[in-house]
C-alpha cells in the first residue's frame, strides 16, 4: 500500500464548454503566462489569435478552440511556476486532449497550435456536409434507470440517440437530433433532472465514424508525435497512454468513443494519486461529485489566477 510521502499528483486538462470572449478576454490580455502562450501562437498560425477570437461569432469556433486550448496550458504553466506543479501522470478530458498532448511533450507548443486550429478548421468543413441536424447535450441528476426510460421513449419513435458521456453518478451526455431537443430536456425534467448545455456540432458518438477518419488522414497525417514524457491516461476507458501510437489512436477515438468519467478516476486511484490540480477554464471536472470525493482537487480557472489556489480536500466532503 502506498504511503503518504509516496502520493502522486495528476494534472487534469478539462473539456471544452462555450467559449466566449467577454468571458476570458480580459483575462487573456493582462495574463502574462497567456500573453507569452499567445505570441507564440500568433506566430505559429501568422495572425492574432486575440483578435480573431474577439471578432468570432460562435461558441466553439476554430479561433475560441484555439484560445480555449492556450488559456488551458498557460494555466498549467502557472501551476508549474507559482505551484510547483510536478505531475505524475496527466489527464485531458475531451478537447482538453490537445492541452494534454502539448503539456506532456508529444508535440510542441506550437504544432499543437496549429493541430488544434486544423482539427477545428476540419471539424467546420465536415459539419457543413454531414450531421447538421444533430446536438450533445449534458444532463443531470438523472438515474440510470430513469435515462434509459427516457432513451427507451426515443427508440420506440425511431429517434437516433446516442450516449455520448458518462460524467458522473446521474450526468450524461446525449446526442440526438436537435429536432427533438426540447421535448427531450422536457422530459428530463419531468423525470426530476436537469438539462445543463448542448453542444452543437455533436461530440463523442459512433455515428461520427467518418469525421474521425476525415482527421486521420487530412489533419493526424501531418503531425508526428513522440512518445509522451509524462504519460496521460485515456478519456473513455482509463488505460495508460505512453506510446505515439496510443496517443494518435486515442486522439482519433475522442470522435467515436464516448466520454467516461470513472474509469479515469479509477486508474488515478490505482497509481496512487492523491491530489489533482484542473488547469482550465472548466465548469465541470473539478465540481463532480467523483472526483471530490477521491481527491484533493486543486482548481485553477481564468477566475482563480490571480488569487491564492484552493483545494477542495476529501475531507470536506
Amino acid at each position: 500500500m502506498m504511503t503518504t510521502d509516496q502520493a502522486r499528483s495528476a494534472v487534469v486538462f478539462p473539456g471544452m464548454g462555450p467559449s466566449r470572449f467577454t468571458d476570458v478576454g480580459k483575462f487573456m490580455m493582462i495574463d502574462p503566462y497567456v500573453r507569452k502562450r499567445l505570441a507564440a501562437a500568433d506566430d505559429a498560425l501568422g495572425r492574432s489569435v486575440l483578435d480573431e477570437f474577439r471578432t468570432a461569432g460562435t461558441d466553439f469556433g476554430a479561433f475560441a478552440q484555439v484560445a480555449f486550448f492556450i488559456n488551458s496550458v498557460a494555466l498549467a504553466d502557472r501551476a508549474v511556476e507559482t505551484q510547483g506543479l510536478a505531475p505524475d501522470v496527466c489527464v485531458g478530458f475531451s478537447f482538453g486532449q490537445k492541452a494534454a498532448t502539448a503539456f506532456s511533450g508529444a508535440l510542441p507548443f506550437a504544432e499543437a497550435v496549429r493541430l488544434t486550429h486544423e482539427l477545428a478548421l476540419c471539424e467546420q468543413r465536415f459539419f457543413e456536409e454531414q450531421h447538421q441536424d444533430l446536438v450533445t447535450l449534458t444532463i443531470t441528476r438523472v438515474p440510470a434507470a430513469a435515462l434509459d426510460e427516457v432513451l427507451g421513449e426515443l427508440a420506440e419513435r425511431g429517434e437516433f440517440h446516442e450516449v455520448s458521456g458518462h460524467l458522473d453518478e446521474g450526468m450524461h451526455m446525449v446526442t440526438m437530433r436537435e429536432q427533438v431537443l426540447e421535448p427531450f430536456q422536457r422530459r428530463i425534467s419531468a423525470v426530476g433532472g436537469y438539462s445543463l448545455y448542448s453542444m452543437k456540432p455533436p461530440a463523442h458518438c459512433r455515428v461520427l465514424t467518418g469525421l474521425r477518419a476525415r482527421v486521420e488522414e487530412e489533419v493526424l497525417a501531418e503531425f508526428e508525435l513522440a512518445d509522451p514524457e509524462l504519460p496521460l491516461i485515456a478519456d473513455h476507458d482509463g488505460a495508460l497512454i505512453t506510446r505515439a501510437d496510443q496517443l494518435r489512436t486515442l486522439l482519433l477515438d475522442t470522435f467515436d468513443h464516448p466520454v467516461r468519467w470513472h474509469p479515469v478516476v479509477d486508474t488515478l486511484r490505482g497509481m496512487g494519486v492523491r491530489t489533482v490540480h484542473v488547469t482550465g477554464p472548466d465548469r465541470l471536472i473539478h465540481r463532480l461529485d467523483v472526483t471530490t470525493r477521491a481527491f484533493d482537487v486543486v482548481a485553477l480557472g481564468p477566475e482563480q489566477a490571480l488569487r491564492p489556489a484552493r483545494t477542495t480536500s476529501r475531507k470536506e466532503k
